[in-house]
């Protein structure tokens, strides 16, 4: 254990995090970044599952660096959030947002992952009911093999679009699926009213998954199990969990994109 972890772990945190706000200790912060790093090589570790090769985990680590020290400066104790909660939340946010700025997801990926959100939409639209795989490789004029193949190009770009989903009223006013497992600091009334509607529409966008995809969402995003942990769980391959990943992304998309429209009109 290093001295930091020794001489600060004695005290009460809630103590040393009121402290720190009010003197800005170089030593506590110090400690700080020390005791919460293992965050960020646990959220980077979630993040590379399904990236490819030129993605390095080292550079998700760096990325997340930043939102850690970002965390650090913007935790407010005061509010009924847990610390490492509240941290990973802007861990990931960095990363994703260092992923968006170099722009490593191809344009032709791009457009094959809206092309399956809108056939998904379009066939469920159509259909009344929830679309298998076959009928979605059907609409899409290829064979299954070649539709597995393109669900695991996706793969990677369905991890960062559920950070992507809500934008209301301007860039600096936004909320994304993983914003609505804590809740959100500096909000009007109006704008609670909105994240409040936004939830609610969410879970019903979960609930109405095919119930292998509906376990993936839930084991992943709530209960953060791995991807290999949650092929253990349902007792199918890893690479299996990553397709449904991806079609549950999809759907998700497919089902929000209207609501998304009609919340950035108003």
């Amino acid at each position: 254990m290093s001295r930091l972890l020794d001489k600060y772990n004695q005290f009460d945190e809630t103590d040393l995090w009121k402290q720190y706000r009010v003197k800005k200790d170089a030593e506590i912060r110090s400690y700080l970044v020390e005791k919460y790093s293992p965050l960020v090589k646990h959220v980077a570790g979630r993040i590379a599952i399904g990236m490819p090769q030129n993605v390095e985990f080292e550079d998700l680590v760096s990325y997340g660096v930043f939102g850690l020290l970002d965390a650090i400066e913007k935790f407010d104790p005061s509010r009924e959030i847990k610390f490492k909660t509240y941290a990973m939340t802007r861990i990931r946010g960095s990363i994703f947002d260092e992923l968006r700025s170099v722009d490593w997801i191809p344009r032709s990926i791009r457009q094959k992952a809206k092309q399956l959100e809108n056939i998904i939409a379009m066939l469920e639209n159509k259909e009344g009911k929830k679309v298998d795989d076959e009928e979605i490789a059907k609409e899409l004029g290829v064979s299954m093999e070649e539709y597995n193949s393109l669900l695991a190009k996706l793969s990677g770009t369905s991890l960062v679009s559920l950070n992507d989903i809500w934008f209301l009223g301007d860039e600096n006013d936004e909320v994304s699926f993983m914003e609505t497992l804590e809740s959100p600091m500096n909000m009007n009334p109006d704008n609670i009213i909105e994240k409040e509607e936004i939830k609610n529409v969410i879970v019903e966008a979960i609930q109405s998954l095919p119930e292998k995809e509906k376990k993936v969402i839930v084991l992943y995003y709530y209960e953060d199990l791995t991807l290999k942990e949650i092929g253990e769980v349902l007792e199918v391959t890893e690479s299996r969990i990553s397709q449904l990943h991806t079609k549950a992304v999809a759907r998700l998309r497919s089902k929000l994109s209207k609501v998304k429209s009609a919340i950035q009109k108003r």
